[in-house]
């Protein structure tokens, strides 16, 4: 009881330096999408409630007006981000806001991050011709054709925050229950954002999400009922104080992630999986079981764990999701040898939200498209054994329709 009475001295101290505006500034950066909005209004909410309240916003990566005179797309992306930032979520409105341009060039380099505080928005030159990449069999419906062959299975989205696992899932759910299957879209992401999403239903599609504060506390009740059930007062309370560890939503997660896959065997489950960090902290707790029921069982019996179903190439299929950028494509990677040193390889890789594939004439766009190139083929030659190329669309694809347009 000392040492935890110490701990919430730490914590205590730590709120108060990170709250303290003569000490501290935090930094809350979002692009101009609805999903990414909402998620960093999340955030500004959950920090103000424990006193960090001396936050400012920087809005990244915005369209200079300039390039919407140049064709459809470009027209149609800046109306969407001019909306977005009219319609900031309440807990973001009243915050000091400051906006950087979206950047003909990566953000890689001492010379790139020089020009990310430019705030000049002249029109660039015209480019001689349009960079337009033409992929040969590299679609999200072939990709899905391949799932589908399996007829049952669970697919995992993998990757880091802000690269469009959410809407993947979700077009992969739709398409498989379009093609006749059963499908369960599952999410273990404290962000989700599935319903808004989907903005809609299916007759064989079911949508669940792994909530860890619901199962944290599903499973610290179960707990409390059966190990605490015939404990005195003074025991009791040692052991509430015990499920108030990290640990025990880590093990709650796990339980629940647990139940999910075991569908898999019999129909399709999609999971959106919590960005990379998250996901990784839910594979060593698969891990840590796997070692503890092979040290139980030994060699007197068979067993599978969840683990050894993540391994298995006929009964799992992890897809990395990504964006065609260079610091995107390279954590990727990162995730793809973490995995590969768990025993689990990744079957294919997405790469979101690509410019090279769409049809613009935009100046600024169409550097950003021949900046993608290197990336994409660095994926296809180096690091993916199957990839599918998805556009950046002219609308935010929610909705089925929308979902289903991202197969054609």
């Amino acid at each position: 009881m000392a040492g935890l009475e110490k701990q919430r001295e730490q914590y205590a101290h730590a709120v108060e330096v990170l709250s303290d505006p003569d000490r501290t500034r935090l930094v809350l950066v979002a692009r101009l999408q609805k999903s990414t909005l909402q998620e960093v209004a999340r955030t500004h909410e959950e920090l103000a409630a424990i006193g960090l309240k001396n936050q400012y916003l920087v809005i990244n990566g915005v369209l200079p007006k300039v390039e919407a005179e140049y064709d459809a797309l470009a027209a149609a992306i800046w109306q969407r981000e001019q909306e977005a930032l009219a319609n900031l979520p309440a807990g973001l409105s009243g915050l000091p806001t400051d906006t950087l341009l979206l950047q003909p060039v990566n953000m890689v380099g001492v010379s790139a991050l020089k020009g990310l505080l430019d705030t000049r928005s002249e029109a660039l030159p015209l480019p001689v011709t349009n960079i337009q990449y033409t992929p040969e069999n590299l679609s999200l419906s072939g990709l899905v054709e391949d799932i589908a062959r399996s007829e049952h299975g669970l697919i995992m989205l993998m990757g880091k925050g802000g690269v469009g696992k959410t809407t993947m899932a979700a077009a992969i759910a739709v398409r498989l229950t379009d093609m006749g299957f059963d499908v369960h879209l599952t999410t273990s992401d404290p962000a989700a954002h599935l319903s808004t999403t989907l903005n809609g239903s299916l007759k064989n599609l079911q949508v669940s999400r792994i909530n860890p504060r619901d199962e944290t506390e599903r499973y610290r009740q179960h707990v409390l009922e059966t190990k605490g059930r015939d404990l005195d007062e003074a025991r009791k309370r040692l052991l509430e104080e015990d499920l108030r560890s990290p640990c025990t939503e880590e093990i709650a997660v796990f339980q629940a992630f647990s139940r999910v896959i075991r569908e898999a065997g019999k129909r399709f489950v999609i999971m959106d999986t919590a960005p990379t960090g998250h996901t990784l902290l839910l594979l060593d707790a698969t891990g840590a079981y796997h070692r503890e029921i092979g040290k139980k069982m030994g060699s007197k019996g068979h067993f599978t764990t969840p683990m050894m179903q993540l391994q298995d190439p006929d009964r799992t299929k992890v897809l990395l999701v990504t964006l065609p950028e260079t610091t995107p494509v390279l954590e990727a990677a990162n995730l793809q040898a973490d995995l590969e040193r768990a025993g689990i390889h990744p079957w294919g890789w997405i790469i979101n939200n690509s410019l090279s594939i769409a049809d613009t004439r935009s100046p600024l766009l169409c550097q950003r498209a021949h900046q993608e190139l290197p990336q994409i083929e660095a994926v296809k030659n180096q690091h993916a054994d199957r990839i599918a190329l998805v556009p950046v669309l002219a609308s935010e694809p929610a909705g089925i329709e929308k979902l289903r347009e991202l197969m054609s």
